[in-house]
């Protein structure tokens, strides 16, 4: 086994087998993520609160009702002997490095990393906005309008490039590694303690990247319980039903413990009040990671596409291309099939209307001259959901693509740049205009309790959602924001001395963040989002860039927000900070002696 360094840091592993790279992979990773991987391991365990305290009571109590740890164990259990030696060697490699890990703790660190990712909080918001305001009010919030945040992936023959947003968070949610043995040689982007590479890739002769498809694949029931001698049942399409009902102890550090009552029914576990969630991991015990061994092995588009038909969820929109110029554009995923209603708010459980098929919607894929991605709604996606991003996004990489535009350029193109007194001035106005609305008599009865966990606050917030929607809610009450904030603040501050790079620190992480203006906003390619009226800080963008160079593999090149490694004493902690935020990317090395040799410290027990 072999372990190297470029000049940021970022691993490149050769081993002799397949299993010799899952250890090697694992074993550096607990060096590199160790602190990370330790905290996402106990947030799919629900016991991050025994190590650092009572504010992540909230999240565990919400993993052990959604049972993300047993939902891990089940879909470990369902995988090919091969890939669950696979995911073994990968925990081996990880336990050596003195961290506790199970082969089935990557599948839960991947549920953490996608459960909250999907729709099902919204369908909490939508059921708010329908209580307090009517059924009328649901368009005012959607998201598909002429401001939304989102994901970025385009291909054209010989290249793919992007850039996929997602909260930031220090140390990153995306890890760079190159993974080399005798069946393959693939560099990309990985979900620290996740083995293999699983959104990006760069194989040699084909390469991926993904987008969220905006599918929805997330119902909550809405359950009627009662209690019998026999035990706890639930009113389903057929009648009364038993119920499965668990209590566990979450232990909080530097205070009392706390019990949980943990039910399931038919439909899945209860998570809120009296809220089931129904997923199709949960149902069939499958999270996908049946492709992960298959996409490393791929080098042609239809072998990638063919590795990802065994993928569940996340859904996703992704881009393929190869070295014969070939461009394919796929959907992967699954999807329930189920009356339309289940997609934009919880449903009663005992109608028969709302219960799932059998089966999956059938998904796209098919060649294209090009592709141009970003969450929008398209032929390939608009059938399996309703939360799609703004077109505009999409258009302006196309014309910028036309205009033959750089990766580097696309990536960064914005109408308000860091440096822009009048962006600073634009985005103010916006925010006084959101603060008026908060005010509003006609928006009152949504600032009521919506009754859900503060764990849910992020998307049944009313000042975030009024922001976030703000010209839909405008056009929806018929008002006028010039009428509202007649005119804007006077501001001698630029747009990135208020956009500020904001980044969620890992619980227990200490850390100085240089202070970093930012251009962008959420109608931008250059995704940087803020929520007007709330804050200007920007906490949500770019988790990472890539150019994936089919011709060259050499020529390619990629950053992410921070660095390689989760210490603070390191120094490729943010050596890559003044790079992302500049828009500048780091060379793919793909020659071994370009590589700095590194050595593993001993094994510990």
């Amino acid at each position: 086994m072999e372990f190297f360094r470029d000049g940021y840091g970022i691993p490149h592993l050769r081993a002799g087998s397949v299993e010799e790279l899952a250890y090697l992979q694992g074993r550096v990773t607990a060096i590199d993520r160790g602190r990370q991987i330790e905290v996402e391991r106990l947030r799919s365990e629900g016991r991050l609160a025994s190590a650092a305290g009572s504010a992540e009571v909230g999240w565990d109590r919400f993993a052990r009702r959604a049972r993300l740890d047993d939902t891990a164990r089940r879909c470990f259990a369902t995988l090919s002997p091969e890939t669950q030696g696979f995911l073994s060697a990968y925990s081996d490699g990880v336990r050596a490095g003195g961290i506790e890990w199970h082969p089935w703790s990557s599948l839960g660190v991947f549920q953490v990393q996608h459960i909250l990712f999907g729709t099902f909080p919204n369908k909490m918001w939508r059921a708010h906005v329908e209580r307090t305001l009517g059924p009328s009010a649901l368009p005012w919030f959607a998201i598909e309008g002429p401001v939304s945040s989102g994901s970025n992936a385009w291909a054209v023959p010989g290249q793919i490039a992007g850039d996929p947003h997602r909260l930031l968070e220090l140390p990153g949610v995306y890890q760079q590694i190159r993974l080399a043995c005798p069946e393959f040689d693939v560099a990309g982007l990985t979900f620290p303690g996740v083995p293999g590479v699983q959104h990006f890739g760069h194989a040699g002769p084909v390469a991926w990247a993904i987008t969220n498809a905006m599918a929805d694949y997330q119902d909550l029931y809405v359950e009627e319980l009662r209690r019998t001698e026999a035990g706890v049942e639930a009113r389903g399409a057929a009648g009364w039903e038993p119920v499965v009902t668990l209590q566990e102890t979450i232990f909080v550090r530097d205070d009392d413990p706390i019990t949980v009552d943990i039910l399931e029914t038919p439909r899945g576990p209860i998570i809120d009040g009296n809220l089931s969630l129904r997923t199709p991991a949960r149902v069939s015990a499958d999270l996908g990671f049946d492709a992960l061994l298959p996409l490393l092995r791929a080098s042609t588009v239809d072998e990638v596409a063919d590795a990802l038909s065994h993928w569940v969820e996340p859904v996703n929109s992704v881009v393929i291309a190869d070295n014969t110029g070939r461009v394919v554009q796929l959907t992967a995923g699954r999807v329930p099939v189920r009356d339309d209603r289940n997609r934009w708010v919880p449903v009663p459980a005992w109608e028969p209307a709302y219960a799932w098929k059998s089966g999956f919607a059938p998904t796209a894929r098919f060649d294209a001259p090009s592709v141009v991605n970003a969450n929008d709604r398209r032929v390939d996606t608009e059938a399996h959901g309703i939360d799609f991003a703004s077109p505009a996004r999409a258009r302006r990489i196309r014309e910028l693509l036309d205009a033959g535009a750089p990766p580097e350029q696309i990536h960064m193109d914005t109408a308000l740049p860091a440096d822009s007194p009048e962006a600073a001035r634009h985005t103010a106005w916006r925010a006084a205009v959101a603060r008026a609305l908060w005010e509003h008599p006609a928006l009152a009865p949504l600032f009521t309790d919506s009754g859900h966990d503060p764990l849910f606050t992020p998307w049944t917030d009313p000042r975030g959602r009024i922001g976030i929607a703000l010209d839909g809610v405008l056009a929806g009450l018929g008002l006028d924001p010039h009428k509202l904030v007649p005119s804007a603040p006077e501001t001698t501050v630029s747009w990135g001395d208020r956009h500020l790079l904001h980044p969620l620190l890992l619980p227990g992480l200490e850390a100085e963040v240089p202070r970093t203006p930012l251009g962008g906003s959420a109608d931008c390619v250059l995704n940087t989002s803020s929520v007007p009226g709330v804050s200007d800080l920007c906490w949500r963008g770019p988790v990472a860039r890539y150019v994936w160079d089919l011709a060259d593999r050499q020529r390619s090149r990629w950053v992410v927000p921070f660095g390689a490694v989760d210490s603070p004493s390191s120094p490729h902690f943010l050596d890559q900070l003044p790079l992302w935020s500049s828009g500048s990317l780091v060379p793919l090395i793909t020659d071994w002696p370009l590589l700095t040799p590194t050595s593993l410290p001993e094994e510990l027990p």
